[in-house]
């Protein structure tokens, strides 16, 4: 099964489509696709079967995100918790991936038609070498394409996402690229799996009501859970997602603009402090003019911002080494 499925909406589809693409979109939804073993129980079906469908019901709801403008979908595909599962299911979760990544290289042309941009959020160390391999393949293939993107978190939880991210922010202090005064609130999301995103709009969780350790640091502000099981997710489920987000839009952006000013005025007290302990070691007893103080500020804020802009960027750098260094170990193999 293609994951980029071709077709526009029927005729109903389109019209309810038109009415809620008057009101604000999310651009960017992510979902918790649970449900799959239920429904292979409830269809009397192998269980292997029911995360195929799983799969399939994927490719559906991307073809109708398409058709409704939303530009990026995060999903849930596989958590480190499930290989807390019986051998045999994660080998076959391993397998059934495995399968998935090579239908998506061989649909490349079809990816650069969509401009579909595919990244793997997650440790991937933890995953079968052939498989590493594969996702390399397909994250470095759609790199440019910046149509659409689709974010596959696989050996993903959010817990050990932001334990990363602390680890990021701690090699770059010991490599001398940032100092610890450097690191904030904000330099911590930019050192997330998730950091070339938006947070979501939108995060909707099928068949349950707990958000299983995924995105808690790039969703606080809004959550929808709907009961239907994951293969039984429809169209008319996601529009009555989008309504919920529209009908709570006025509060949830509110909400964001106050956490943005309350990042903004702690950066700024925290390099006001800095500026001060600094002029007050090197200023001889005397105490600054406002002049000095607002001079010796932009200054400091000036060279904090290179420091996180080239340690960022030696990030990056080392994250992309590591699908070059898979794909070199492809070839040589």
């Amino acid at each position: 099964m293609s994951w980029i499925r071709e077709g526009e909406l029927n005729l109903i589809e389109r019209i309810s489509a038109n009415i809620l693409k008057a009101g604000p979109m999310p651009k960017h939804v992510a979902f918790i696709m649970d449900g799959n073993r239920r429904f292979a129980r409830k269809k009397q079906m192998e269980r292997q079967e029911g995360h195929m469908q799983g799969f399939n019901k994927l490719a559906e709801t991307l073809r109708w995100c398409k058709n409704l403008n939303i530009q990026e979908v995060t999903v849930y595909a596989f958590s480190i918790e499930n290989f807390k599962r019986s051998q045999n299911e994660v080998d076959e979760l391993m397998v059934l991936a495995k399968q998935k990544f090579e239908k998506l290289l061989e649909e490349r042309e079809n990816l650069e038609k969509h401009g579909v941009c595919i990244r793997v959020l997650g440790d991937l160390n933890m995953l079968p070498l052939d498989l590493q391999q594969l996702i390399a393949k397909a994250v470095v293939s759609t790199k440019t394409h910046n149509k659409c993107f689709l974010n596959v978190c696989f050996a993903y939880t959010s817990r050990y996402e932001i334990t990363n991210a602390v680890r990021e922010m701690a090699w770059g202090v010991e490599q001398g690229q940032i100092k610890a005064s450097d690191v904030s609130e904000a330099l911590l999301s930019e050192c997330l799996y998730s950091n070339n995103s938006p947070n979501p709009d939108l995060l909707i969780r099928t068949s349950g009501v707990r958000l299983s350790d995924f995105l808690l640091w790039q969703t606080s502000h809004s959550s929808v859970f709907q009961s239907v099981l994951w293969q039984e997710y429809s169209f008319w489920n996601l529009c009555e997602a989008i309504l919920q987000y529209q009908l709570n839009h006025t509060s949830i952006q509110k909400a964001r603009d106050l956490h943005r000013e309350h990042q903004a005025f702690v950066q700024l007290e925290a390099d006001r402090a800095c500026v001060a302990e600094h002029l007050q070691h090197h200023g001889n007893g005397k105490p600054a003019d406002a002049r000095r103080r607002q001079e010796a500020l932009q200054h400091y804020t000036t060279c904090r911002e290179e420091r996180i802009h080239d340690f960022l960027e030696a990030l990056q750098n080392r994250r992309d080494s590591y699908y070059n260094d898979l794909l070199s170990d492809a070839v040589v193999a």
